[in-house]
């Protein structure tokens, strides 16, 4: 079966998800929209498809099985919420950018729109989705690490926007926050302090203390003020038999045991690997149109949107957290 697909919000993500799409076996891809015309246009010419401007006219007339929600807006997220609410309305399945909503209130409405339309909703949580952070989960589910204490993880791009307060909460840290539930599970607790850096309007630096559910305890560590580099992203996770380190989202993950000085690593490799950055998006794409395809549960979709709706309810906590100078919990 072939998917018909449709995308909404033709920047420079939203084109490399067209582009993806028409790479892959599973999908067609059938039309593109954006309110700004000539992005349209131009994505149009790009991908060989038809230009709309409107995403419920382009709904209506196409019909699509999938469309993917790659708009803007404030803080990243602003701008997810309607169209999202077309196509789920529609009976699209809908594959979304991270962040799910910057108003998880939002959020709330949109996982409950894809719920009563028996639709699959995914989010484009895609640092998880390369063989090195799965290799790295398959060692916590084989009680590699034993009884999981704690984990630490830190990300850094360097990036000027000013556009909002929380700017780098909201848009950055979608990411951060599900590889550690990924590994660790859901969070209950968190603290987070914050700072601007000189010459900066924005909290652009903070770092977060988090609980989870299961006991564990967190630490994040994120920045809009630091370039990239190797790594630009380290997450280390440790248990009473053992921890591991994964080096950006595909780089590298080693294991060391706490019983051996032997440590087992993984590398990308040469030939064959992910190599750069756009590999996780198709990665991603791929999952979803294969688990759609398959007609997996829908609970069970790999970065599903309840998951995106979760890391982006621990980001709140933080921004009240910030706010008051206090700990927020986030189950009362």
């Amino acid at each position: 079966m072939t998917l018909r697909v449709a995308v909404i919000g033709m920047g420079p993500i939203g084109n490399r998800h067209a582009k993806l799409y028409n790479q892959n076996d599973l999908a067609e891809l059938v039309g593109v929209c954006d309110i700004i015309e000539d992005r349209a246009n131009k994505a149009s010419k790009t991908h060989g498809v038809p230009a709309f401007y409107d995403a419920q006219t382009m709904i209506d007339d196409l019909k699509p099985d999938v469309v993917s929600i790659t708009t803007a807006g404030t803080e990243n997220g602003g701008d997810h919420y309607e169209p999202t609410m077309q196509a789920l309305s529609a009976g699209c399945h809908v594959l979304g950018e991270k962040p799910i909503s910057n108003n998880t209130e939002e959020g709330d409405e949109m996982v409950a729109k894809a719920k009563e339309m028996g639709v699959y909703y995914g989010i484009n949580l895609n640092h998880r989705f390369t063989p090195a952070a799965r290799l790295a989960k398959q060692w916590v589910d084989d009680g590699r690490l034993g009884h999981l204490l704690f984990v630490n993880m830190a990300m850094w791009i360097g990036n000027p926007n000013e556009s909002s307060p929380f700017y780098h909460i909201q848009a950055l840290h979608p990411h951060t926050i599900d590889v550690m539930r990924y590994f660790c599970g859901d969070i209950d607790a968190v603290h987070c302090f914050a700072v601007k850096a000189p010459g900066r309007e924005i909290w652009s630096t903070a770092q977060f203390n988090l609980r989870f559910t299961n006991g564990v305890v967190g630490s994040l560590t994120g920045s809009y003020d630091i370039e990239r580099g190797h790594p630009m992203e380290r997450c280390e996770v440790a248990g009473t038999g053992g921890r591991f380190v994964l080096e950006d989202m595909w780089r590298e993950v080693t294991l060391y045991p706490a019983d051996s000085l032997q440590k087992t690593v993984y590398t990308d490799p040469l030939f064959g690997g992910f190599h750069n950055f756009e590999s996780t998006f198709r990665e991603r794409i791929g999952t979803f149109l294969q688990q759609v395809t398959d007609g997996v549960p829908h609970d069970e979709i790999d970065g599903n949107a309840s998951e995106g709706l979760a890391a982006q309810k621990v980001l709140a906590g933080a921004i009240e957290s910030i706010r008051t100078g206090e700990v927020v919990y986030l189950n009362r």
